[in-house]
């Protein structure tokens, strides 16, 4: 029996950063998966006559998608932009992209959603409020979600995303570890296919606050947090001091690993396989998985981003549908 081939949302992102090229050279190979880009196909365009490669879209029943022929949920921006140079009058277009695709992946019309770099500045100089795609889509499905980012040798998980690091300490609670934690505990498990997840848990603070001398957070909840979720089942690891956590002997025994901040995780990741790293929002009702890079504004147009990423962020999304689908946890509704 042949394993189900999922249709997967597809958006390009900020139209005057690498977003529409790296799509472009998706375009050329043939996934496991069919690809519905939802964005601009006259951004599309221009970025194919800047690479110089074929690219056919069409609309939804006029032909089954082939190599270089992707179908497409046209949504025009209003301005042209030209590469490296992001106009504040498209924020609302991109918005629509991102929310289009992820309310048909609710609909049961898609099974997951990849995404482009965004250019957060552009957006909120559009005036939208914006912070990210992952609160952003967790606002729309109206779930709880923890962000975490992987490649071949590691995956992390955040506890807190995109806030000032003076706010990092007042952000962590035992209601939201133990949130953040079920959510990762339960990802691994359905779209990972972890039976029984190890996890580790990173301290806040330097040694994990050398037993309450460097900072008490460890003591106060995450300690006792860690305890009663491990009497519930959880296989947690830690507090562990940040700066040993992620030696290769000691990778090896995690599934995942839950950092307290955005910079105290992601720096090991990028460091060990940025090229092929992904950004997968844990706790939506689909998968969806993004890039982990920006938007490049300064390769824009030139033919020379690497799109390692985006190919990484398709087959991972596909390979997590797939899981879904198997499963029946995913139906797809004819269209």
């Amino acid at each position: 029996m042949n394993a189900p081939r999922p249709r997967l949302a597809l958006v390009p992102g900020e139209p005057s950063g690498i977003g529409p090229e790296l799509v472009v050279l998706a375009a050329q190979r043939e996934w496991d998966a069919e690809l519905v880009i939802h964005g601009d196909a006259a951004a599309l365009q221009r970025a194919a006559r800047a690479l110089q490669l074929p690219l056919a879209l069409h609309r939804a029943g006029e032909h089954p998608a082939t190599p270089r022929s992707l179908e497409i949920v046209d949504i025009p921006h209003p301005v042209e932009a030209a590469f490296g140079m992001p106009e504040a009058a498209n924020a609302a277009s991109v918005i629509q992209a991102l929310c289009r695709a992820g309310q048909a992946c609710i609909d049961g019309r898609l099974h997951g959603l990849v995404t482009g770099p965004v250019h957060k500045a552009a957006i909120n100089a559009g005036g939208i409020s914006y912070t990210g795609t992952t609160g952003l889509l967790a606002e729309q499905a109206g779930c709880d979600v923890v962000m975490m980012l992987a490649n071949g040798i590691v995956r992390v998980a955040l506890l807190t995303t995109h806030i000032p690091l003076r706010a990092v300490a007042d952000a962590i609670s035992a209601a939201a570890l133990g949130n953040s934690l079920q959510i990762v505990h339960d990802a691994l498990r359905q779209d990972f296919g972890i039976a029984e997840p190890t996890i580790a848990v990173l301290g806040l603070n330097p040694h994990a606050g050398e037993a309450g001398h460097l900072g008490d957070e460890e003591i106060r909840i995450l300690e006792p947090t860690l305890e009663r979720l491990r009497a519930a089942g959880m296989r947690l690891i830690g507090p562990l001091p940040a700066d040993t956590a992620f030696l290769p002997d000691k990778l090896r025994g995690f599934d995942a690993v839950l950092a307290m901040y955005h910079d105290q995780g992601l720096p090991v990741l990028k460091y060990s396989d940025f090229a092929n790293a992904v950004n997968i929002s844990l706790g939506l009702p689909y998968p969806r998985v993004a890039v982990d890079h920006g938007t490049a504004l300064e390769l824009a147009g030139t033919g020379s981003a690497n799109p390692s990423s985006l190919f990484a962020a398709i087959n991972t999304c596909a390979q997590l549908a797939r899981r879904r689908m198997t499963a029946g946890d995913t139906p797809i509704q004819q269209q």
